[in-house]
């Protein structure tokens, strides 16, 4: 048995300065001799409050919380008035993750010395821990009236305003910390996330670079200078910047997650999974951690996996729309549509898609409120090729009674004239005239509880003017060959085109050997496909001439098929009834579902899909064998013609 002995203290012994001195000890970082003192005090004072107390602190310095609450609760014990042994508890509570008895500390701290920067500061902290923002705001707020210059608080505060997505009030706050202190590195990389949200990406990538400059190895700065890196677009760069952070700290889940985002953006999904295994492994509830999983998983076609990644982020974040957002595309994609059309709904809540959703004092409609007799608006959202494929369930709705005032883009305002069931068509921004309750057009097929067998495919349910028909028709002269329309890039900033555009040289490939007149029904050309055009003398294009999609639907109807990458115009020509053939990365857009060379979305439609090699060279092989048992051969016979026309435009 081991007995504990307490050194004789001299007769000169003076705790005050003993006290003094051990406090020198403790700021100046020597733990180990401040604790030889505090215990030599004790020694001649057992009730030191003092001592007690910052024995405590030792502890909770070194690692041990909830030995640190147990000894400071001995201090106040005998002092209850000590606002900084009530600030340390809470501190110590907050690092146990016990934030509610932490921010119950800082409470009491408050009670005692309501300015009390440090308390608010650190009450700020465990509030945006338990994420109450608004209330960490506010505690940043008091914390700053007493001091305006607290460089920590100001730093802080904009976390919280970020969460708040208050932006601009959040950088605001970050630039007066620095104005305080130009090297806090901090509020640097904490400046360049808010930055990263308002999408200033340059300025971002200048916030970390100044971080770095003031703290080379800083690790958190590196990993979020990846972030940025790979927004910009700077894949391989943000690599980098992710391994330079894990160089430093192997075991940084952060980095681990940009990192596999990286990966992700490459093309190197095993590897990326691998990243988020790794990340999740490290720190099982790190914000997205699981989410990127489910889009590695995804983009490998696992979807099921990927479903119950997405699943398993939710369960720790329910509020995460991204999440559900990804969990609804994968449920879509597999013909999992009930339940994929419900999760569909958090897309008003994304990022990318937040700022569509519409907010009107009409209450919106869902399926299960009688519409009969009733005005009901349908308004356009997403891309042009959700407006076409989506705008067949307006007759639908009006085949319910109701009267439908549908509400789009101008370029698509005139062809929408030819569908039924609109009472009347709106151009987007124009006003709007009276109506009883509203629906997004991708909300439709929920309301009807649209499933694979029960999708709406009675074709065409668009068409083109006969005044517009018979000028294109005119436009094209007479036919000798086959007309095919040609749409080989979508719209650039779609976040997936560089999955699904093609370069215009590659994509003429497909017709080598073929006797057909290629007809661009694309208006708007990249330089370098403009450049492949003026060298085509073959390729027919009229750019500026297809003033609207009624244009192109008059155009696409004077042609025997159109082949298109996954943009509005294979929905256009799907609409029209028109023979379509889709050509479709590896995981294409949930739509075209998988496994299959029909649609039932588009009867007239045939996909071609790539295979596990991710290459547009084996499609454009199988459409070009395609092409030649449509038996399309040069012919200037008109009767021979007649039939090969026919023979093409006859449905998969």
């Amino acid at each position: 048995m081991t007995i504990a002995t307490v050194e004789p203290q001299p007769k000169s012994f003076d705790p005050a300065a003993s006290l003094a001195e051990a406090m020198a000890l403790h700021q100046a970082g020597r733990l180990a001799d401040a604790e030889r003192l505090y215990n030599q005090i004790l020694a001649f004072d057992p009730g030191q409050c003092d001592c007690l107390h910052l024995l405590g602190v030792i502890l909770r310095q070194r690692g041990k919380p909830a030995q640190a609450v147990a000894q400071i609760d001995l201090s106040l014990a005998r002092n209850p008035n000590n606002a900084a042994a009530w600030n340390n508890r809470g501190t110590a509570f907050y690092e146990l993750g016990r934030f509610d008895d932490a921010i119950a500390s800082y409470d009491r701290a408050l009670a005692i010395v309501p300015n009390f920067i440090f308390a608010l500061s650190n009450r700020g902290v465990a509030l945006f821990a338990i994420k109450r923002f608004d209330e960490a705001v506010a505690s940043y707020d008091r914390a700053l009236a007493v001091q305006p210059d607290y460089i920590e608080a100001l730093s802080n505060r904009g976390n919280a305003l970020k969460e708040l997505q208050r932006l601009d009030e959040a950088l605001a706050s970050f630039d007066r910390a620095l104005a305080v202190q130009p090297r806090y590195a901090e509020a640097h990389v904490n400046r360049a996330v808010v930055l990263q949200e308002l999408k200033r990406l340059d300025e971002a990538l200048a916030s970390c670079d100044r971080a770095l400059a003031i703290r080379p190895d800083f690790v958190e700065a590196l990993s979020n200078r990846g972030s940025v890196l790979h927004d910009l677009k700077r894949f391989d760069e943000a690599l980098a910047s992710c391994d330079r952070a894990l160089a430093l700290r192997p075991q940084y889940a952060d980095a681990h997650a940009n990192r596999a985002s990286a990966l992700h953006a490459l093309k190197r999904f095993e590897e990326a999974l691998a990243c988020c295994d790794r990340a999740a492994a490290l720190q099982p509830n790190l914000p997205k951690a699981h989410y990127n999983r489910g889009n590695a998983l995804r983009m490998l076609g696992r979807f099921e996996e990927a479903v119950a990644s997405y699943q398993r982020e939710c369960a720790a974040r329910p509020d995460f729309a991204e999440a559900h957002y990804n969990e609804a595309l994968c449920r879509l994609l597999i013909g999992d549509l009930r339940r994929g059309w419900d999760e569909h709904e958090w897309r008003w809540r994304t990022k990318e898609l937040g700022q569509g959703g519409r907010d009107f004092p009409q209450p919106l409609w869902a399926g299960g409120e009688e519409i009969a007799g009733r005005t009901i608006l349908i308004h356009a959202e997403q891309g042009f090729g959700d407006i076409i494929q989506f705008c067949r369930y307006v007759p639908l709705v009006a085949d319910r009674g109701a009267r439908v005032i549908l509400e789009v883009p101008p370029a698509l305002y005139e062809l929408m004239g030819s569908l039924r069931g609109a009472a009347q068509v709106v151009c987007t921004g124009h006003p709007l005239p009276r109506f009883d309750l509203h629906c997004p057009l991708l909300s439709a097929p929920r309301a009807f509880g649209t499933d694979l067998a029960s999708i709406p495919a009675a074709m065409p349910y668009l068409r083109a003017a006969e005044e517009r028909k018979a000028h294109w028709s005119a436009r094209l002269g007479s036919r000798t060959l086959p007309r095919i329309g040609i749409a080989w890039s979508g719209y650039q900033a779609h976040k997936n085109d560089h999955n699904r555009s093609i370069a215009l040289d590659a994509f003429l490939s497909i017709f080598a050997g073929s006797d057909v007149s290629p007809v661009s029904v694309q208006r708007e050309v990249r330089d370098a496909d403009a450049a492949t055009l003026r060298e085509r003398s073959d390729v027919l294009h009229f750019g500026d001439e297809l003033t609207s999609f009624a244009d192109t639907a008059a155009l696409i109807s004077a042609l025997d098929l159109v082949v298109s990458v996954d943009t509005g115009v294979a929905h256009l020509a799907g609409a029209l009834a028109k023979p379509v053939w889709v050509l479709l990365p590896f995981i294409p857009d949930w739509r075209w579902l998988l496994d299959r060379d029909d649609s039932p979305w588009y009867p007239t439609a045939r996909l071609f899909r790539q295979d596990a090699t991710r290459a547009w060279d084996t499609v454009f092989a199988r459409v070009r064998a395609a092409l030649r048992d449509q038996s399309l051969a040069r012919t200037t016979s008109s009767a021979r013609a007649d039939a090969v026309f026919d023979k093409l435009t006859a449905a998969p």
